[in-house]
């Protein structure tokens, strides 16, 4: 298994009163395709042709992230090259 990388993690800081769900909703799973999208380009996929869901939802069982949705799986696809 490839070694993930070990950068700080940055604090979290408190997201914005008084938007629309939709709003938070949708920024929770841009925040969680990311994390999972960095999680492959560490573990050598490169390209949204090699990043099927099963791969996806592997990688964020391994990262200690929840299992993404069909929606979420798109979305990580949409930020690998």
């Amino acid at each position: 298994m490839p070694k993930m990388s070990t950068l700080p993690v940055l604090p979290k800081k408190p997201l914005p009163p008084g938007r629309p769900r939709e709003w938070y909703e949708a920024h929770n799973r841009r925040l969680k395709a990311m994390r999972i999208a960095i999680a492959l380009l560490d573990t050598g996929v490169h390209t949204a042709a090699q990043a099927r869901n099963r791969t996806i939802r592997t990688t964020a069982h391994r990262i200690g992230v929840h299992p993404p949705s069909l929606t979420t799986c798109r979305l990580v696809r949409s930020l690998l090259p």
